[in-house]
């Protein structure tokens, strides 16, 4: 399968950088729609079969586009949702605290599942439900299905399921609104990353540290 993890477009809390994670959570900006409007252009080569959203408003509203134009359904999951942050809700993701969120988002992706966020949930659980979404998704049977999900919970749990991407290519490289990972394999033979925002991922042990990108540019 063909697995497209796509980030919402922007919201007024990621434009003051706040760690806003409750469901329904908020709508786009202005520019959030143009780039949820764009996203069926930027994914025109893609023969997406099968459409996911979270069960925050931000995700359906940036599938909303993209199910139109393929004439698909959103179906829509908890189990994709952003990582919950717990006791940080609403702080700062560059103040103190709200550093701690992501430094557990990645530690759970180096396999520490047992650490859970501070008034939330554990490593293992945000994977299983993540988990979960992709198993139905691969037992559909769809060649290519995209999930419009959210920036932490697609780079923890690419960095922990793709073979060719580790933490510190995934903590390096942050997602843009509408940002794409594209991936193939399954749940039973593994992940492999395709590209990253655009940028190819090499084969795990070529060109280098696993994850590295293949073009000197990325």
């Amino acid at each position: 399968m063909r697995l497209l993890l796509v980030r919402h477009g922007q919201t007024p809390s990621n434009v003051d950088f706040l760690l806003d994670t409750a469901v329904p959570g908020p709508g786009l900006t202005e520019l959030g729609e143009r780039q949820a409007a764009a996203l069926p252009g930027a994914l025109a080569g893609e023969d997406i079969e099968a459409l996911y959203a979270s069960t925050l408003v931000r995700t359906q509203l940036t599938a909303a586009p993209l199910a139109a134009a393929r004439g698909l359904e959103v179906t829509v999951r908890d189990g994709i949702r952003e990582v919950a942050a717990g006791d940080l809700e609403m702080l700062p993701g560059d103040s103190g605290l709200g550093e701690l969120y992501m430094r557990t988002v990645f530690a759970w992706a180096a396999g520490d599942t047992a650490l859970r966020m501070p008034g939330g949930e554990s490593g293992a659980e945000a994977l299983a439900r993540y988990d979960a979404v992709v198993a139905e998704a691969a037992e559909s049977g769809a060649g290519t299905v995209a999930l419009v999900s959210h920036g932490a919970a697609i780079r923890m749990w690419t960095a922990a399921r793709a073979g060719n991407v580790d933490v510190a290519f995934a903590a390096a490289r942050p997602l843009d609104n509408t940002g794409v990972v594209v991936l193939e394999g399954s749940p039973a033979d593994g992940w492999k990353a395709l590209t990253w925002q655009g940028t190819v991922v090499a084969p795990a042990g070529e060109s280098g540290p696993a994850g590295q990108p293949v073009d000197a540019a990325g």
